[in-house]
């Protein structure tokens, strides 16, 4: 296979599981718009996380919320919860791996903020236990995740679960809906012009 037809195969897999997304994927994806509008008109934190590649996504999407998106604008509060190394490895060392996200939400975290995981799996331990820590404390909860969902999907309150099993277009789909969403707010809050 040469780059073009590899290009081509890549391209048709993604084109058919954005067309298998189903009329209640997107009210569910609606849903988790609305969830971050109303935090962010109330001066709530939207806070993220993932791992490897989605913790990379996590960071990208906190970013495009707290610095600007398609124009420039106040900035709203957001955070990535897996972008500073000096909290992630003294609690990883201290308490363990899967802590990192959920002991870091415990001390920042408040009622009606907005917690945006990003798994492709849904099984991450350290994910897992922030989506419990936030349904504890009140934090709305919202996973984007892939391969049937995991154990995740029975802990977030709201999920958009991508219908592939092959990780590359799960975080692809992930960064599509979550710049998706950016518009939405900047739309939302009058930034963009339609």
């Amino acid at each position: 296979m040469n780059i073009y037809d590899l290009f081509k195969a890549n391209t048709t897999e993604l084109n058919k599981i954005l067309h298998d997304f189903s009329e209640s994927d997107l009210i569910e994806f609606d849903n988790c718009a609305s969830l971050v509008i109303n935090a962010l008109r109330n001066k709530k934190t939207i806070f993220w996380c993932g791992n490897g590649g989605s913790a990379a996504e996590s960071s990208h999407l906190a970013a495009e919320l707290i610095g600007k998106f398609k124009t420039d604008r106040p900035p709203f509060s957001s955070i990535s919860l897996n972008a500073d190394t000096s909290t992630l490895t003294c609690i990883a060392n201290d308490y363990g791996y899967q802590e990192i996200y959920s002991r870091q939400l415990k001390g920042l975290g408040k009622s009606g903020d907005v917690l945006i995981t990003l798994s492709t799996s849904g099984n991450s331990e350290n994910i897992n236990a922030v989506l419990k820590a936030a349904n504890e404390m009140s934090i709305m909860t919202v996973a984007f995740l892939g391969k049937g969902g995991g154990k995740s999907k029975d802990l977030a309150r709201h999920k958009v679960i991508i219908n592939s099993m092959d990780t590359a277009r799960i975080q692809e789909l992930h960064l599509f809906l979550g710049h998706s969403l950016c518009e939405f707010v900047d739309r939302d809050f009058g930034f963009i012009k339609a």
